[in-house]
């Protein structure tokens, strides 16, 4: 709707409040569990031949693993870094 319209059809107060959202404009794919289990696997020991855990191996181990169906490293960094966990 253009603000012009909206200005007259329900006034001032509508074109400078904003309406928040009902629902985020995308849905998380990360539950509670799934970030628990992600979070363990990042504090577990590397696998065999590695000295320690990347997201990029976070990521291809949690889709093996089938804790969920696709997952960007990108996300596992956002969650990590949400819970102030570090790989180094």
């Amino acid at each position: 709707m253009k603000i012009s319209k909206q200005y007259v059809e329900e006034g001032l107060d509508s074109v400078i409040h904003l309406k928040k959202r009902e629902s985020p404009p995308v849905a998380s794919i990360t539950t509670g569990e799934v970030e628990a289990k992600i979070i363990a696997l990042a504090c577990s020991p590397p696998p065999e031949g590695r000295v320690r855990w990347t997201l990029r191996l976070l990521e291809t181990t949690v889709v093996e693993m089938q804790i969920v169906e696709a997952i960007s490293d990108n996300t596992i960094g956002r969650l990590l870094k949400k819970h102030h966990l570090s790989l180094t």
